[in-house]
């Protein structure tokens, strides 16, 4: 009963059958031009309100009325749950195109999955010249799924390049659903503080450039990193993450709850049906989550 009654979240379906199996097997996906100039543009415009402190919280408080764009930015690393405060980021988290492309790829790597998706974060990087990039890395780690379905929905809001930190992927990595285990790494000019993923073949790494305006999908069991930004310009980016609707969200264990049973309910549903609408939806806090960081030049 409860099932039948969740509101139908309908989306386009904007990639091919041959995009979709690019995903399955090699565990990303770059789409092209999935954002607008203009859309790019009012994300970029945000971004610059959001660091402004045009959405007050205690994190971040506005700025004088003098401060530049730039002096806002400057020693922003990333912005954690930026949907939580601007509904402009919110919007985006469940754009259309974007979740219609995750109805698609999310869990499709599962025979019956239906294209129900849900949204459990967004993480808003600003990057300027001479910040770090983080270390080999799954997802997954950091957010657990129970079907190996979480996927980052990576917008690039500037050229993403080779010399200001692009992403480098390890192709197919993920296909075993294994979690390699973790160490402090010993390159603090290159990586931020946290730890990089180790005991696997590195020469296979390929570099995922993107233009401004690409989405570049990617499971959560995908070994992943990206490098310091060496030149010139923002390398911004706004990644959501998502998975199945139909996993169990296991990504905090409150006193009394059984990992087997634990579901956090502060999420976005955005495709399909949410199977689990019965049980509500946590108000998030009004607050954000600011990463910052002394560039080592």
């Amino acid at each position: 009963m409860a099932i039948a009654e969740a509101p139908l979240i309908e989306t386009p379906k904007p990639l091919s059958d041959a995009d979709v199996q690019f995903f399955v097997e090699n565990g990303y996906y770059a789409a092209p031009n999935l954002m607008t100039a203009e859309e790019v543009e009012e994300l970029r415009a945000d971004t610059a309100y959001l660091a402004r402190g045009g959405y007050p919280c205690d994190a971040m408080q506005p700025l004088p009325d003098e401060t530049t764009d730039d002096e806002a930015l400057a020693d922003i690393l990333c912005v954690h749950q930026p949907h939580f405060v601007s509904p402009v980021m919110l919007e985006y988290v469940k754009h259309p195109k974007i979740c219609g492309a995750l109805s698609q790829l999310t869990a499709a790597h599962m025979p019956y999955w239906d294209g129900s998706v849900k949204c459990m974060q967004s993480m808003l990087f600003v990057k300027p010249p001479g910040f770090q990039g983080q270390a080999w890395h799954q997802d997954e780690i950091y957010i657990p799924t129970r079907d190996r379905s979480l996927i980052g929905a990576w917008i690039a809001l500037d050229d993403a390049t080779i010399e200001n930190g692009c992403l480098w992927v390890i192709p197919g990595s993920h296909r075993q659903g294994y979690l390699y285990p973790q160490r402090p790494h010993e390159n603090p000019d290159e990586f931020d503080f946290t730890p990089e993923s180790y005991g696997f073949d590195e020469t296979q790494e390929v570099p995922v450039e993107a233009a401004a305006g690409t989405l570049v999908f990617f499971n959560g069991y995908l070994l992943h990193r990206s490098h310091k930004n060496r030149g010139e310009t923002y390398r911004r980016v706004l990644v959501n993450h998502y998975c199945n609707a139909w996993s169990l969200l296991p990504w905090s264990i409150r006193q009394g709850e059984s990992p087997a049973t634990a579901d956090r309910r502060c999420i976005v549903p955005v495709a399909g049906v949410d199977p689990y609408a019965w049980k509500g939806v946590e108000e998030p806090p009004k607050n954000v989550h600011l990463r910052r960081c002394q560039a080592n030049s």
